[in-house]
């Protein structure tokens, strides 16, 4: 296995970019999330721009760390680090469609510029539906599919003893927790952008940063790499 602490140190790297590009992304998409007359309005396309940026950051960086930890992983089990590796991939699909909606939303904002009466109308109901798509992949990417991929990288993680099995154990409880919670939010019990949501979401952020530390500051357990060689 070439270089495993640099691979670790990349891992962790890519791990904290995807916390720091969603957060970000997010945050700037406030006015055409929040303002269901965005379209009509003078807009802050520039804000929305920015975090269409750090979502494509986001989605590259989503794949770079399922991309350098395959090498390392599929000595444990190959198919589970490909199942991994091909739902990350999913998952940074999902996320540059909900970039395609709100970048499309800018689009219709500047085209509405003037409109009034029934077209003002349409393009209001237009923008709104844009936004409803970046919402639903909100559900889809970052709870269903990293539910799922979480599952199985931690699965890989306990089995090969690369981090300490605490650690391995938070990701092994966030990724089914944020998958049924996702359930619940598809149904209706409780907001995405909520209290429960947020407190489901938990151990998956704890999972994903002190996996990231560890990885920066440590490496891999060298016992287990040498096992893994």
């Amino acid at each position: 296995m070439a270089a495993p602490r640099k691979t670790a140190t990349v891992v962790g790297v890519l791990y904290l970019v995807t916390h720091v590009t969603s957060i970000a992304g997010l945050a700037l998409y406030g006015p055409v999330l929040h303002d269901s007359g965005y379209v009509l309005g003078a807009g802050s396309d520039g804000r929305v721009l920015l975090g269409a940026f750090m979502e494509v950051l986001l989605a590259l960086s989503v794949i770079g760390t399922a991309a350098t930890l395959f090498p390392v992983v599929k000595r444990r089990n190959e198919g589970v680090a490909l199942g991994y590796l091909g739902l990350r991939t999913l998952e940074a699909a999902v996320i540059a469609v909900g970039i395609v909606s709100l970048l499309a939303v800018v689009t219709l904002r500047r085209q509405a510029t003037g409109a009034g009466g029934a077209d003002a109308a349409s393009f209001a109901a237009v923008g709104r539906a844009l936004v409803a798509v970046h919402d639903w992949t909100f559900l889809l990417g970052p709870d269903f599919v990293l539910g799922a991929n979480t599952t199985l990288i931690a699965y890989l993680m306990y089995r090969s003893r690369l981090v300490p099995r605490f650690i391995a154990v938070l990701g092994l409880v966030g990724g089914p927790l944020i998958f049924a919670s996702a359930i619940a939010e598809l149904f209706g019990v409780y907001q995405q952008l909520s209290v429960w949501g947020s407190l489901t979401a938990v151990p998956v952020f704890a999972w994903e940063l002190t996996l990231a530390v560890r990885l920066i500051v440590k490496g891999f357990n060298s016992p287990a790499c040498a096992e893994l060689a």
